[in-house]
């Protein structure tokens, strides 16, 4: 069976969200161990499933699409000067 992304990511998130409750209740109890799982389902969330998700949810698409540049400033007058005209 192949696993998605998508299934990955979900797996990530929830092993993160896991930790940090899990870190949360026993931080009482044992402070040290506590902070670990806090930190590392932190660490799981933005180094581990925030990449995973902006992988497959740019994949396909280009990238000097979304940037700032000069033609694509132009582009943008040019469609906002068209509204303005129609309304």
């Amino acid at each position: 069976m192949r696993v998605k992304f998508s299934h990955l990511t979900i797996l990530v998130v929830l092993a993160s969200f896991a930790s940090i409750i899990y870190g949360f209740s026993i931080k009482s109890e044992q402070v040290l161990l506590g902070h670990r799982f806090i930190g590392g389902g932190t660490v799981g969330l933005f180094l581990v499933a925030m990449p995973l998700f902006l992988i497959k949810e740019s994949r396909g698409k280009q990238l000097k699409d979304y940037m700032l540049t000069k033609e694509n400033i132009e582009k943008m007058q040019n469609q906002s000067g068209e509204k303005t005209e129609n309304q």
